[in-house]
């Protein structure tokens, strides 16, 4: 058995759930899924049902992983001033299974050994035990029974184009559900082609469940057919990755699998399964863990009061709320322990949706596209909590926040220690969001701040509210022409939409707008990668469609990430679902070449790209497409998108001196 283990200390965002009401299980008997009544929606949805196990815990510095060696380990509970916990009890084999062959010589079996169940009929099961509803694949001849089982127990198996595109909507489903989805690739070439997706959910803390057909177990050391040590490699980029040597050794890892995914902090894992495994026979009990985050601890109450002192006492201070906010449905929460306390919110790039945002207390997203008002306001804070937030590059402005004056508290499941460039945090807590967030709800009922600091806050928290507004106004300039003008293309996006509309971002300056100019008014509503993978939005929307048929999904994406998965509009076509797809197109890699100006001393190598139809494209692959090349176009084309019974391109011409939200024809100076 081979095992490998990331280290929990990682810079990425926290992990995200999505608060959002409106959606609903996947119907059990099938893999159909719906969505309720948005008008009866509240911020929050009622928790998930807790796992069979307990949740991982802070351990004394040892991941538990079946008795094998692991290649990282999270900080000692005792440096974050917390009691260590007994790490959990191995797991042992729930089977005994055939040895592995040991010499070439033995061929794989090709079809089932017997007429017991096989290891591809108990694998399907348990995962539909554990509640997983779809599979993403580009099939491969190394896990084909694993596919024909999944079909038979109700699991939705969905064909894509690249398994680039597979992982990416697999990471889609784990965002916007909390639970994970099966991506399924064939041994070196599929999982080369799916690192890319490990490494988005990774940083986006993401449950993701990667399965892998390896190489025959004689074949495997001889440089067989499309062989590489996936676990070693690919599976670095993951939480966690595993390959059974035996049919016996596969039930305990499954099982570990699914907890390392779930449990502390969400993330993918990869499980690498010989091709002549899934023929062979398999008694043994099916899994049932649900495959759910967990609630986690109860917070120490001592240390709760300690953070609402730190935020209490304050002048300036702040929250910094990230994806674990949304992973643990508590933005109503959130959103009451700021309004008691009078602290103004900021959210942590990409989770702009973790609050409504046109609530007085909402400040901004901080990263790529915030108004600079975002920055100063973390920068000048005297007392910061982060709760949810992984405190990773982009959200912290290269690592300046907090700032050296500023007193900090951290909660999270995972809280960060003392590194490179980040000093420990005065007060740390390792619960999850919504722990903390109600423990802080009871603490506060019977409290209040003296009457004249609660009026000063106010009036300090307007003028921030009122700064944030101006300098988030992106639909500005008499604009006309040639092409688009991205900004009133958001704020057209934002009128028209139901505020229970999907916003997909990809990566690229075109972003900037949404970013500092689109108002999320629900959580749950935006889905953007924050490893910056070019290449997302086209089937994560395509993901979000099939979990909300009945919500408006557009996907914001340059010409250059477009070009990348475009061919996922096929599969939306195919599984008959209808996002909209809109295309900024300045025939460049934009950002790349924004950096390359502003280095001064280059002639922009290798970033001007050629013309693509994009809306002839969305036509060919069984949908539609619009060429949009004037602001007065856009707003007819989206109603007629928003109506139509398929996916849509609308190809926007973007003139190249729109270089950014704040390089432009009309940025001041």
């Amino acid at each position: 058995m081979t095992e490998l283990h990331a280290g929990a200390e990682t810079d990425a965002l926290g992990s995200r759930l999505p608060a959002e009401p409106s959606r609903t299980e996947p119907d059990p008997d099938g893999p159909g899924v719906g969505a309720g009544d948005p008008a009866a929606a509240t911020l929050d949805e009622a928790p998930l049902e807790a796992p069979a196990v307990a949740p991982a815990e802070p351990t004394d510095g040892r991941d538990v992983a079946l008795g094998a060696t692991s290649v990282a380990s999270a900080p000692p509970a005792e440096s974050l001033g917390l009691p260590a916990e007994e790490p959990p009890a191995e797991v042992p084999p729930t089977a005994e299974g055939p040895a592995a062959p040991t010499s070439p010589a033995e061929a794989p079996r090709r079809g089932p050994a017997s007429d017991r169940p096989s290891v591809a009929t108990w694998l399907a099961r348990s995962l539909r035990a554990a509640g997983l509803r779809y599979a993403f694949t580009v099939p491969g001849e190394s896990f084909l029974p694993l596919l024909d089982a999944l079909d038979a127990v109700g699991v939705a198996v969905v064909a894509t184009r690249h398994e680039a595109g597979a992982g990416f909507m697999a990471e889609a489903y784990g965002q916007l559900t909390g639970r994970p989805a099966a991506v399924i690739v064939t041994r070196a070439v599929g999982a080369g082609n799916l690192a890319i997706a490990l490494h988005t959910a990774y940083a986006d803390s993401t449950p993701l469940l990667a399965i892998a057909g390896q190489v025959e177990r004689p074949f495997l050391g001889r440089e067989a057919f499309q062989e590489a040590d996936l676990v070693g490699t690919v599976g670095g980029l993951a939480k966690w990755a595993a390959e059974p040597a035996a049919v016996g050794e596969l039930p305990a890892l499954l099982d570990e699998g699914l907890r390392q995914a779930t449990s502390g902090r969400p993330g993918p894992v990869l499980l690498s399964i010989p091709a002549d495994l899934f023929d062979e026979p398999l008694e043994a009990p099916v899994l049932e863990r649900p495959a759910v985050p967990s609630a986690g601890l109860r917070p120490d109450p001592v240390l709760v009061r300690s953070i609402l002192q730190l935020l209490a006492c304050a002048e300036r201070p702040v929250i910094l709320a990230g994806g674990g906010v949304l992973r643990a449905r508590c933005s109503t929460d959130l959103v009451r322990v700021a309004e008691l306390l009078r602290v103004p919110i900021v959210a942590a790039w990409r989770r702009g949706d973790v609050v409504p945002n046109d609530h007085p207390l909402y400040l901004g997203m901080a990263g790529h596209g915030a108004p600079a008002t975002v920055r100063e306001r973390l920068r000048t804070a005297d007392a910061l909590l982060v709760i949810g937030c992984r405190l990773n590059e982009v959200t912290t402005y290269g690592y300046e926040i907090p700032a050296p004056g500023t007193r900090w508290a951290h909660v999270d499941v995972e809280p960060r220690g003392g590194r490179a460039g980040l000093r420990p945090p005065d007060l740390a807590l390792a619960v999850d969001a919504r722990a903390f967030l109600r423990a802080a709800v009871n603490r506060l009922a019977n409290g209040v701040l003296d009457a004249a600091v609660a009026d000063a806050r106010a009036e300090r928290n307007a003028r921030d509210r009122a700064a944030f507004e101006a300098a988030s106004v992106i639909d500005g300039g008499d604009w006309t022409g040639p092409g688009v003008h991205p900004g009133r293309v958001v704020a057209t996006l934002r009128r028209v939409l139901p505020d229970a509309a999907i916003l997909v971002t990809d990566a690229g300056n075109f972003a900037g707008w949404a970013a500092r100019g689109f108002r999320f008014r629900r959580p749950g509503t935006f889905l953007g990668p924050t490893s910056g993978a070019m290449g997302y939005a086209v089937p994560a929307a395509v993901a979000a469609a099939l979990i909300h048929r009945d919500r408006p999904v557009v996907a914001l994406v340059g010409d250059g990430g477009m070009a990348m998965t475009m061919a996922e509009l096929e599969t939306a076509v195919r599984e008959r679902v209808r996002p909209i797809v809109v295309v900024f197109d300045n025939e460049r890699y934009g950002m790349i070449r924004m950096h390359q100006d502003d280095r001064g001393d280059s002639t922009g190598v290798a970033t001007d790209l050629g013309p693509v139809d994009f809306a002839a494209v969305g036509r060919a692959l069984g949908g539609r497409g619009v060429r949009v090349e004037a602001d007065g176009e856009f707003e007819p084309a989206l109603r007629e998108a928003l109506a139509a019974d398929r996916p849509t391109v609308l190809h926007l011409v973007l003139d190249r001196r729109w270089v950014s939200v704040n390089d432009h024809p009309f940025a001041a100076g």
